[in-house]
């Protein structure tokens, strides 16, 4: 039989083979696929070539039992795959994808944007959020010591000051405009 002769419609058991199994398999591979560090499509994916690779490839006596030890077999599969394989070095750009330079562009624009943000708040608002995003990370301690108040009233204030600084933005974000299926 050649390519051009199958048919590609599946055969009526077959069908109803994978309407029955497939909410046991997708719900067995996204319990244990986290856990194996797979992504719970392709152990899916697996478990089902496994179902086509049965010798007669009818279903499984009890296809609830079967389907729970073969996707932990693949699982445990994709664990030791896992420890075995090494990706390549040469395979990514030498800056990868967090160094590459339109995501620098990007966040040094943020940055920005967030500094002019903070700059036009009101009172006390722009030098306590200031002193917080310093690089140097310093503590409550330093940051009192710095403006001149008690350690105590910081975080109240950083509090109120946040909120202002949420609602100046959100009302400078415009809302996206709907598309087709959101109306």
């Amino acid at each position: 039989m050649t390519l051009i002769d199958h048919d590609p419609r599946p055969a009526p058991a077959a069908d109803l083979l994978v309407r029955a199994l497939h909410p046991l398999i997708r719900a067995e591979a996204g319990a244990e696929a986290p856990a194996a560090g797979l992504d719970p499509a392709d152990l899916e994916q697996a478990v089902w070539v496994r179902l086509l690779e049965r010798p007669g490839a009818g279903p499984p006596p009890d296809a609830a039992r079967w389907v729970r030890d073969t996707v932990r077999a693949e699982a445990r599969r994709g664990r030791r795959r896992a420890h075995r394989e090494r990706p390549y070095a040469a395979a990514e750009p030498a800056a990868g994808p967090a160094g590459c330079p339109e995501r620098a562009a990007l966040g040094a624009a943020e940055r920005r944007a967030l500094r002019a943000a903070v700059a036009r708040l009101p009172g006390r608002c722009p030098r306590l959020l200031e002193a917080m995003l310093a690089p140097g990370d310093p503590t409550y301690r330093e940051i009192a010591g710095e403006l001149g108040m008690s350690q105590g009233s910081l975080g109240p204030i950083r509090s109120r000051c946040l909120g202002c600084l949420r609602r100046m933005l959100a009302a400078e974000v415009v809302a996206p405009e709907l598309r087709g299926r959101e109306r």
